[in-house]
């Protein structure tokens, strides 16, 4: 493969190298649609061509010059092919989560000068349609679904002309590395959203960077149903693009499950929340099994739970994991498709419990780590065993350096590195120093190899008297338990430790049915005196893990599961610790009210 120049590129690579008969698909009508490598040409060519007849321009390759197209939308082929159509037709995308409230939006598209916006369906038309008479230069919305008194995409690849798309070329060719390929958002749970410019080069390095970490061979599929606007999912599109792996877009988070039994993907990303969710479904089947099944599946889930990357495990235990994956593990797989290769995980941290008992299921997690502004990948756990380390995040991808700075930050410098903020050099300066990123995560560095990040630097508190305390690896610890579904460590400026815990209800009224208590609505439960002494055992279970400052001293059990609808979630399912803070003001004053 010649080294690629721009993200774009990849339809060419396709088509010299492995032309695909599904370079995408997805579900339409009830059908999966394909589309060839040359469909996708076609498409893109026309598409870049008709935005170039609605006005998208470049006065030259600034950034400043040239005109941003948003899109709010799921993953669908129509957001990849819009991507590289602006890309070529000279303009600047900026992906905005659909789930973005209406006072943000409206910054990101005044703070961006958005001409054009392309949304999924009618809710976000009107979305942004309410907003029209705010943004000045805001020309035209189109949408991908067919929409009462909107323009439909299509009237774009209507308007493109043989002549257009020969300027769209002349205008591609002109294009380079180090311009800017796209603007990110971040989510604003720190303030107000910064505009992550992301150049062709920062990106490609990535893919390119990132290509020997996953499995190797031909002709493989993805699923994909992490949100295209977060920088990992975007980047990990273009490298299956670029290594010609199909992407089949999953019709919802609702749907992954069918969708997995019906393309049977090699791989796919995900979050770790969504992996508990997986993690947690299996267990509430195991634990309807009884009998003998019930036997077999606890006997190797436990079997699971004791297994090591790079070690020989002795050849008693290897067989009987042999034999676990046999009778057991290969239910697992079959649920996921029963053809995963590897799953990547990243955005947060992931409990180790979990990477461990799935990875001895034959169903490998490579955790990895990043930022929007490092394109995103730093360091990520390979598919080849000898580059994985449980509890780590694995080392660094090719070309990328990362030093721990004296108070413990990670600090990261490579091609990957943002060109900057948008329109904001002052806040560019306060993370990017002599070149090296500055992550705001506390890290160490594990046998000179593998990374192990710690806990967020500001995440990081101090109790009153003078302690800190990293509350990551106390929530994780705790998230290891079946009866607890979330969890935030409190204790600013306390003098203890606290903690605001979300049950897992379906494992709780289970427990329930067994001893006795009779309650199952959640407002119900929390107040349950039994239910109380329950996680009253359980935290005191776990504190024995941690020094005495660090151990839970009281709790509040809350009945809501947080989510990104209610507020306390980011769209890719972050805790907004800001958010809970606010809301559970009451819950935390009744743990601190007798202190």
């Amino acid at each position: 493969m010649n080294t690629p120049a721009r993200l774009f590129d990849c339809i060419e690579n396709q088509l010299a190298n492995f032309p695909l008969d599904a370079m995408v698909a997805a579900k339409e009508s009830g059908q999966w649609k394909k589309y060839s490598s040359a469909n996708v040409q076609d498409i893109v060519n026309r598409f870049s061509a008709g935005l170039r007849a609605f006005g998208i321009s470049q006065n030259d390759n600034t950034v400043e010059s040239r005109d941003k197209v948003a899109i709010l939308s799921k993953n669908r082929p129509e957001w990849i092919f819009l991507d590289m159509a602006v890309q070529k037709a000279g303009g600047i995308l900026t992906p905005i989560y659909p789930t973005i409230n209406v006072n943000e939006l409206e910054f990101v598209l005044n703070d961006a000068k958005v001409k054009m916006v392309f949304v999924n369906d009618e809710d976000l038309f009107l979305k942004v349609y309410s907003l029209k008479e705010r943004l000045p230069h805001l020309k035209e919305i189109f949408t991908f679904d067919h929409t009462p008194n909107a323009k439909h995409w299509k009237e774009v690849l209507a308007a493109s002309t043989p002549e257009l798309i020969e300027e769209v070329n002349q205008i591609a060719s002109t294009i380079k590395e180090n311009d800017i390929a796209t603007i990110i958002y971040t989510s604003g749970t720190t303030g107000t959203p910064k505009g992550v410019m992301l150049s062709h080069k920062n990106i490609l390095s990535n893919v390119m960077a990132s290509m020997n970490c996953f499995p190797p061979g031909e002709n493989l599929k993805s699923l994909s149903f992490l949100p295209l606007n977060h920088i990992f999912e975007k980047m990990v599109t273009y490298l299956y693009l670029f290594r010609g792996t199909s992407i089949y877009y999953a019709e919802s988070l609702e749907t992954i499950a069918a969708n997995l039994q019906e393309v049977q993907p090699d791989m796919f990303t995900t979050v770790p929340r969504l992996l508990e969710k997986v993690y947690d479904r299996i267990m509430q089947k195991g634990a309807e099994l009884s009998g003998i099944k019930k036997k077999l599946f606890n006997w190797a889930h436990d079997l699971a739970e004791k297994f090591e990357l790079n070690k020989d495990m002795g050849m008693s235990y290897n067989f009987q994991l042999a034999l676990a994956n046999k009778l057991v593990f290969s239910k697992w797989r079959e649920g996921l498709g029963n053809n995963i290769k590897c799953i990547v995980t990243g955005g947060a941290a992931c409990q180790v419990r979990l990477i461990r008992i799935f990875t001895a299921a034959q169903i490998p997690i490579l955790e990895g780590y990043g930022l929007t502004e490092s394109s995103p990948v730093i360091c990520v756990n390979r598919y080849n065993e000898d580059d994985r380390m449980f509890g780590t995040v694995g080392p660094t991808v090719n070309g990328v350096e990362i030093k721990i700075a004296e108070d413990g930050e990670v600090l990261c410098k490579g091609p990957n590195v943002m060109v900057g903020y948008y329109k904001r050099p002052d806040l560019t300066e306060e993370v990017i120093k002599d070149g090296w990123l500055l992550t705001g995560d506390i890290g160490t560095i594990v046998n000179n190899r593998f990374l192990k990040i710690t806990d967020r630097k500001k995440e990081l508190f101090k109790t009153s008297g003078g302690k800190y305390v990293a509350p990551l690896p106390i929530e994780s610890k705790l998230k290891e338990s079946p009866f607890v579904e979330q969890v935030m460590i409190i204790g600013a400026e306390k003098k203890f430790v606290g903690a605001l815990i979300v049950p897992s209800f379906p494992n709780l009224r289970d427990w329930c049915r067994h001893n006795g208590v009779t309650d199952t609505n959640p407002e119900d439960l929390i107040k349950n005196e039994k239910v109380i002494s329950l996680f009253r055992e359980l935290v005191e279970s776990f504190n024995k893990f941690f020094n005495h400052v660090e151990q839970v001293k009281k709790f509040e059990l809350l009945s809501h599961e947080w989510s990104v609808d209610t507020g306390e979630m980011t769209p890719k399912l972050s805790l907004k610790r800001k958010v809970v803070m606010e809301k559970y003001k009451g819950a935390i004053d009744r743990i601190y009210s007798e202190s």
